[in-house]
């Protein structure tokens, strides 16, 4: 199963914004952020336009047009960013019911239901704990 990397791309797009706003450049264009993701600009519009409805990023249009932050690094957490990109939880259960008349069948869905809600609220709270600005200042000591 290939794993869902839309939190990585919004949190790499939302650093490199930060960066910019660092060196003074306000604005980025979603084809200089497409570059540093590298990736299809494509991509990294629609990553901005769910950042965008999150209140996480605001669009210039006209002359200067692009793409900056709506808040200072520190405000914006990781939890924030995957709630906007619509983030699945780590793991999920069974797509079709499995067999009620096994012991195991029975009872295998509430049981990794509940050990699923602890990892995810865990993950929620890590998330939480921490900002752009985190991830910015790690990656910039790699």
């Amino acid at each position: 199963m290939a794993a869902n990397s839309r939190l990585t791309i919004a949190t790499h797009v939302l650093a490199w914004l930060a960066l910019a706003q660092r060196r003074g450049r306000e604005v980025l264009t979603s084809d200089q952020v497409a570059a540093s993701v590298n990736t299809n600009p494509v991509i990294i519009r629609r990553s901005l336009g769910d950042l965008r409805r999150a209140g996480l990023v605001e669009v210039r249009h006209g002359a200067g047009a692009g793409w900056s932050l709506a808040r200072s690094p520190e405000g914006i957490t990781l939890l924030e960013v995957y709630d906007a990109v619509g983030a699945q939880p780590p793991f999920g259960l069974h797509h079709t019911e499995p067999n009620l008349e096994c012991p195991v069948g029975r009872g295998i869905r509430p049981a990794l239901s509940d050990v699923y809600s602890r990892v995810e609220r865990v993950v929620r709270q890590e998330l939480a704990d921490t900002s752009i600005a985190d991830v910015l200042r790690e990656t910039l000591l790699k």
